[in-house]
């Protein structure tokens, strides 16, 4: 019996998040032959604009819900949003990507549907009858593999896709098969009258490809400058560790780690980092990890690909100037 995959697609400032595409590609490894990829966007007036683009992607079908109540994410709207997305397409499974929303609307799901639901898959295989997901635990140093053979009373399992491991496949432009879903409009109990936000970096951290971040080793909030002249250079994004939030050099929406941001960029350079595992566990699955310590001792050189012994306000400027000729 053919089933479908049901990717929850997410988008920011106009714009679809890279995660979604690359969830779609995750879906796909979930399908086998007769099965089909199927996508939701739930969002205010022209949210819908977007749906030929996840076509480009995969999705067979893409489910609509527009209403005001959806312009800015609450829980309650969301979840009636994708209930009745749900009960029109009767999914096998269910992905989000692993960001804040993700994060909070997948276990919501999950509790009122009934659903399995897992967090954090980086990887996605198809074993026999059951579909394997796998997922890093203890920053990194352990990995768990779950296999989903379908819950007895057909609730659909959920699961949420980490950014930036399972690439996505090469966009085929094409048509989407719109199908307008009716929002519920439930009664809220809370409702968000304004969203104030703050200034970001042209990049976003949680899908960049090139992270530059600096912990307690930059002193002051000055310090991040070489950071940002770096990252700017390479097209990148500033991140932080707690250390140098809790001692006010950065915003909190900077910080990596264990209640943090999990990165999983392609190059992550750790500038005065010492590598306490809380940071490792948002940051140690990038592709390479290049650390700048005075330190030579820092445990962030363990994990580190490539290490740099030595002042971060010597070292950083020296790699900015060469990566800008380099660049050129």
């Amino acid at each position: 019996m053919s089933k479908r995959f049901l990717v929850v697609a997410e988008a920011r400032g106009g714009k679809l998040r890279q995660v979604s595409f690359e969830a779609l590609r995750a879906a796909a490894l979930c399908a086998e032959d007769g099965d089909t990829i199927e996508a939701c966007l739930i969002g205010g007036a022209g949210i819908g604009a977007m749906a030929d683009e996840l076509a480009a992607y995969g999705a067979a079908a893409v489910y609509v819900v527009e209403h005001d109540d959806l312009a800015v994410y609450q829980p309650e709207s969301y979840w009636a949003a994708l209930a009745a997305v749900v009960a029109e397409a009767s999914p096998a499974g269910i992905l989000l990507g692993h960001t804040a929303i993700g994060r909070d609307l997948a276990p919501y799901a999950a509790a009122k549907l009934g659903a399995g639901q897992l967090s954090d898959v980086t990887a996605v295989d198809r074993s026999g009858g059951s579909v394997v997901f796998t997922r890093p635990l203890y920053a990194g140093k352990a990995v768990e593999t779950k296999a989903f053979t379908g819950a007895g009373d057909g609730a659909p399992w959920i699961v949420t896709v980490r950014p930036n491991n399972i690439a996505s496949a090469a966009p085929v432009a094409k048509q989407a098969t719109v199908v307008s879903v009716a929002y519920p409009a439930p009664s809220l109990r809370s409702v968000v009258r304004e969203v104030v936000r703050k200034a970001a970096g042209a990049v976003d951290l949680a899908e960049a490809k090139i992270v530059v971040s600096g912990g307690r080793g930059v002193r002051s909030a000055e310090g991040f400058q070489p950071l940002e002249e770096l990252a700017g250079v390479l097209g990148g994004a500033v991140g932080a560790s707690r250390g140098a939030c809790d001692a006010g050099y950065c915003d909190y929406a900077m910080q990596i780690g264990q209640t943090g941001k999990v990165v999983t960029p392609e190059i992550y350079i750790a500038c005065g980092i010492s590598g306490a595992i809380q940071h490792l566990a948002g940051m140690s699955s990038s592709r390479v990890i290049i650390a700048i310590n005075k330190d030579a001792e820092a445990p962030i050189f363990k994990v580190a690909d490539y290490g740099i012994v030595g002042d971060l306000f010597e070292v950083v400027p020296l790699l900015t100037a060469e990566f800008k000729k380099l660049l050129a």
